[in-house]
C-alpha cells in the first residue's frame, strides 16, 4: 500500500500502489502546470463515506510507495483519469471499483485499436 502525506496532516492517505501511481502522475502534471484541483476518494476500509482534498502547488505532498519499482500504468485509464481531473468535479476515485474501471478502459481502448481503419458496420 502506498501513502500520500498531504500538507501538515499527520494521518496519511493510504491506497494501493498502482492506484497511487495514477494519482501521482496526474497530480504531478497538473501541479507542474500550476493547476489546482480536487481529489475525492471513497470506499476505503478506514473511512466511511468520502473524503476530498484540494490540491494546489503551495501545499506540500509526499508520495511513499511500498514497491521499489514503479507500477505499470495503463495509458488509456490514465487519460480517462486526467480528463476527469480537468472537469469541475475533479478527480473522483472509488477504491472498491477502480481496478474494474481500469480494466474496462483498457479493454475499450484495445477494441478501438483493433477496429481503427476498418469500416464499421451498422447493427
Amino acid at each position: 500500500m502506498a501513502t500520500l502525506f498531504y500538507g501538515s496532516d499527520t494521518d496519511p492517505i493510504v491506497l494501493p500502489d498502482r492506484l497511487m501511481g495514477y494519482i501521482k502522475v496526474i497530480t504531478s502534471t497538473k501541479l507542474r502546470r500550476g493547476e489546482s484541483f480536487t481529489l475525492t476518494w471513497t470506499g476505503t476500509a478506514d473511512e466511511a463515506g468520502r473524503s476530498t482534498i484540494w490540491l494546489q502547488p503551495s501545499i506540500p505532498l509526499r508520495f511513499v510507495f511500498d514497491a521499489v519499482e514503479p507500477e505499470q500504468l495503463a495509458g488509456d485509464y490514465l487519460r480517462a483519469l486526467a480528463d476527469q481531473a480537468n472537469a469541475a468535479s475533479g478527480l473522483v476515485i472509488d477504491t472498491r471499483t477502480w481496478e474494474a474501471a481500469e480494466g474496462a478502459s483498457h479493454a475499450a481502448a484495445a477494441r478501438t485499436t483493433r477496429t481503427a481503419g476498418r469500416p464499421v458496420r451498422a447493427a
